[in-house]
């Protein structure tokens, strides 16, 4: 496989095959990576590009390679293919893989797959289909081996030798009875080291809880985090053994959370092609602008109300933008602080108020530290004191605000059902700037008559 740091040559090797028409080298290339790598070049490439790089991939690699770009660009890949070549594509994926990407095949083929297979896997798809996508159901592969608890680790190791091979990611057989309830599991450790003639049920783990299929994905990743899984059984309601999760999963699922956090900052999808369409790209972003537009006209509209004192003093005009500056700043810290809490578990309602003194407390310190460092810069440069102390204390006051805003803030999105990932940053701002030019040009309306 080939290393990160190879990317851009890769990417600059197979661009300059493209532009020499030297299609033979290119398809070289592509049959010595990975599918998770040509899915990465894929994504690199400009559409005309891509549609030249994707016909030359080859058949038996085109599923997996779809498994790992991002969703715009899978569904224009799929619109490129003929069905024959979808069902194709489909061959030998896995059950919970194949799920991902029944969903964005057409429903013609999506059907007539599900008509080609046996009972046993359409059952098992569907059931992987019944439940959300980011949800522990949703990340599940039916794809492992049940044992019961009153056989012997010789009857078991007999039952692996005849099937020949194990599931990928297989550290544990799952335990069941008769009714496949899940009972716990047996670790492949266990069974190696443990007498031939002892039960399953002497060896087993009892206490190793499973997840709830209706379970989030952010609280299966919590938990492979916290307890350094490799693979965990999925339950349903009646405590019946659905499926299990594996670790290939989970990164996927943090990867994209990560993509997810840094793309809504700034409004967009963590499923936009770098490469969309303009139209397309352009309308998506014009919502976020026109709302930043909005509360940019609201802050314009607080200066507006202290014309009056702008015009008389230059020197507010000038030293504006730093207080609001520093509030964003300070506020921005706070936010995402707070956002990561709330993400990874840790900041909840019942702590919610400590953690909203700690951030007023390291908001005071910072104001009253950077307001004495300001307000002597401003006596120095307009050799002001009343000028100096007007926003020394608009910067007290607009650093406490922010760390308030910033704890509250993502506490009433998430409260009202909106990612605060999302939205967050644009209503902080929106207070910080107003908070911060009206005690500015507040104090200075009082004090600079």
């Amino acid at each position: 496989m080939a290393e990160n740091d190879q990317r851009p040559t890769y990417l600059r090797r197979l661009r300059r095959a493209l532009e020499r028409g030297t299609f033979q080298n290119v398809r070289r290339m592509l049959g010595a990576l990975h599918p998770a790598e040509i899915a990465d070049l894929l994504q690199s490439l400009p559409p005309a590009e891509r549609k030249v790089v994707w016909e030359l991939v080859e058949p038996e690699s085109s599923g997996e390679v779809l498994l790992h770009v991002n969703d715009e660009a899978r569904s224009g890949l799929i619109q490129e293919m003929e069905p024959e070549d979808l069902l194709a594509a489909t061959e030998g994926l896995d059950l919970d893989d194949l799920a991902d990407l029944l969903q964005d095949l057409p429903e013609a083929v999506s059907a007539e797959l599900l008509h080609s297979m046996d009972l046993q896997n359409r059952q098992r798809l569907e059931a992987v289909l019944s439940y959300p996508e980011d949800s522990a159901g949703g990340l599940m592969n039916t794809d492992m081996i049940t044992v019961r608890a009153d056989v012997s680790l010789d009857v078991v190791l007999r039952y692996l030798r005849l099937r020949g091979s194990l599931p990928e990611q297989t550290d544990s057989l799952m335990v069941v009875d008769r009714g496949d309830r899940y009972l716990g599991i047996l670790p492949i450790h266990h069974l190696l080291i443990g007498q031939p003639d002892a039960t399953v049920d002497e060896v087993m783990v009892k206490d190793f809880e499973p997840i709830p299929a209706i379970s989030s994905a952010e609280d299966v990743a919590r938990r492979f985090e916290q307890y350094d899984l490799v693979s965990a059984p999925v339950i349903g309601p009646d405590g019946r053994l659905l499926g299990r999760i594996t670790i290939d999963d989970v990164v996927d699922v943090i990867r994209t959370e990560a993509e997810h956090s840094i793309m809504s900052m700034a409004g967009l999808d963590e499923d936009e092609d770098i490469f969309a369409p303009v139209v397309p790209s352009s309308r998506r972003r014009a919502v976020w602008l026109g709302i930043n537009l909005i509360t940019a006209f609201m802050a314009a509209w607080v200066i507006g109300l202290f014309e009056g004192v702008l015009a008389k003093v230059v020197a507010l005009a000038v030293l504006m933008p730093i207080v609001a500056s520093m509030g964003g700043i300070a506020g921005s810290q706070t936010l995402t602080l707070v956002i990561r809490g709330l993400a990874l578990g840790h900041v909840e309602n019942s702590n919610a108020r400590l953690l909203m003194f700690k951030e007023l407390a390291v908001g005071l310190l910072n104001g009253l530290m950077w307001a004495v460092v300001v307000a002597g810069l401003a006596v120095i440069w307009f050799g002001n004191f009343t000028i100096g102390g007007i926003i020394g204390a608009a910067i007290l006051i607009n650093l406490l605000c922010a760390a308030l805003a910033g704890v509250t803030i993502p506490l009433l999105l998430r409260r009202f059902g909106i990612d605060p990932a999302l939205a967050g940053s644009v209503v902080l701002t929106t207070v910080t700037d107003i908070v911060g030019f009206f005690a500015f040009l507040g104090l200075a309306t009082l004090f600079l008559k």
